[in-house]
């Protein structure tokens, strides 16, 4: 049997790559009555920056613009997928995790945390630092977790994101 999906994770970069996978994260919740937890993980600073009392003000700071960016990106990409596939898309999100730390650690430890039944990412994303995040990512969480994850590779034509508006 199954278990009931009640809480769904998904790992997001903020790419416009990584936006297709929420689509499925959007569908699924709809279709099992679920709620989403987005989780975007910032990168560490180098331990090399010893600007402590600094440092945790910029983090601070950043961390509060990161939120607002993915809500702004969200309600954005809401709009956008609502023309697609209807509403709901902004309320099956209940909340937004941005911490600080490696991608796949966050993943994880939110995934438990949250009590999260499933993990969604895409796979390939480039995040604002030009690094790959789901790829290399979403390979380690697979390893790493006892959850199931869903991991959406990239469509395999450009004309797929133009179609959904992304």
């Amino acid at each position: 049997m199954i278990p009931k999906i009640n809480r769904i994770l998904y790992g997001t970069d903020l790419s416009k790559n990584s936006s297709y996978a929420f689509f499925y994260a959007i569908d699924m919740a709809r279709r099992h009555e679920a709620e989403i937890v987005i989780l975007h993980a910032i990168e560490p600073l180098p331990k090399e920056v010893e600007f402590v009392g600094v440092l945790e003000r910029v983090e601070s700071r950043e961390r509060e613009e990161m939120v607002e960016q993915v809500r702004g990106l969200l309600q954005e990409f809401c709009e956008k997928a609502e023309a697609h596939i209807g509403s709901p898309c902004v309320a099956l999100v209940t909340k937004f995790l941005v911490p600080r730390g490696h991608p796949p650690e966050e993943i994880l430890n939110a995934a438990e945390k949250e009590g999260c039944d499933i993990i969604v990412l895409g796979s390939h994303g480039k995040g604002f630092l030009a690094h790959t995040f789901l790829g290399s990512v979403s390979s380690s969480v697979l390893h790493r977790t006892r959850k199931p994850v869903l991991v959406i590779p990239l469509p395999s034509k450009r004309g797929v994101f133009d179609e959904l508006g992304i």
